[in-house]
């Protein structure tokens, strides 16, 4: 519920009101591409780890102020959310994220998607992702992590292609080759995609929507691998190769990559009996590389989540 002060009339509330938001990240893509139609798309991949947002409303405020200048684009959506609720004024918006930036993880999109939802916290209410979309379609480009599971994700027209479900609990030993990869500049250049890998595309989006109906982890991995080796026909990935044995050695699921970051990381199963080796010898494999290793786990639904934090169920 939002705090606000002094109370509230009749329901409402009064010139001053807090709410708060949040929004998880994704490791990078399963699977990036164009289809047959020239469409842009994305397959998120939840991770637990986000963004939090914290929004002070006043309503004599000029406008929305935020801690840092680089943050701007959040203040931005978060006046558009005051603007599509009718409310007049601005406040303060605070930002704290778990997610290292220009990585791959969707730090951006959990930033404005968290302050979107703040806004609405403050009000006792909350926008429906269609809404969401809209108003991060006028700031950036922009993941698939204002829906609560993993979907198919128009991100350069910033809609929903098609929501594939949900998945068992995954691990992902995530590999940083080092740097940062500015997103927005990264979807403006082009990119020619031929008709023949544009149709396997297309089959491979097809496939991975079928593997996660059915909880399919193999055929996910597969899928992930696989969009990797095509997107690494454009930008190569040095990690990638060493990545894939290590994933074999470790007999994991495949590897998945940030396809506009600089992340990439092997998959495995979260109920897996020898998952604790395999993860020791993917970083083992990892640390050969030079680079740094983290550790991430899939981020299943706000149902199940919840059910953790009250005890009723285990989230990985």
């Amino acid at each position: 519920m939002p705090t606000t002060w002094p109370a509230p009339t009749a329901g409402e509330p009064g010139p001053w009101a807090v709410g708060s938001g949040w929004a998880v990240g994704t490791f990078g893509e399963l699977l990036q591409g164009v289809l047959p139609d020239d469409r842009h798309f994305l397959v998120t991949l939840p991770i637990t780890t986000g963004s939090t947002a914290t929004f002070r409303y006043a309503d004599d405020a000029a406008g929305i102020t935020v801690e840092a200048a680089r943050k701007r684009k959040s203040a931005r959506v978060a006046a558009l959310a005051l603007e599509a609720l009718g409310r007049p004024g601005g406040g303060e918006l605070l930002l704290a994220s778990e997610l290292p930036e220009g990585k791959g993880l969707a730090s951006s999109s959990a930033d404005l998607v968290a302050s979107v939802r703040a806004v609405a916290d403050a009000f006792g209410t909350s926008f429906p992702t269609t809404a969401v979309e809209a108003m991060l379609r006028e700031v950036e480009p922009s993941d698939g992590v204002m829906h609560d599971e993993i979907v198919a994700f128009l991100h350069r027209e910033v809609r929903l292609h098609s929501r594939l479900g949900h998945l068992p609990g995954l691990v992902i030993v995530g590999y940083d080759e080092g740097g940062q990869v500015d997103t927005v500049t990264y979807n403006r250049r082009p990119a020619p995609v031929d008709a023949e890998t544009r149709s396997e595309y297309a089959a491979l989006l097809d496939r991975l929507a079928a593997a996660v109906a059915d909880g399919d982890l193999r055929t996910v991995g597969g899928v992930a691998t696989r969009s990797a080796e095509l997107h690494a026909r454009t930008r190569p990935r040095a990690a990638l190769a060493p990545l894939v044995t290590a994933c074999d050695e470790a007999d994991g699921l495949g590897v998945v990559v940030a396809h506009s970051g600089t992340v990439l990381g092997v998959l495995l199963a979260g109920d897996d009996p020898e998952l604790d080796r395999k993860i020791s010898h993917i970083q083992a494999r990892c640390a050969r590389l030079g680079g740094p290793s983290t550790i991430y786990h899939y981020a299943p639904g706000l149902a199940a989540r919840r059910d953790a934090i009250e005890g009723n169920g285990d989230v990985l």
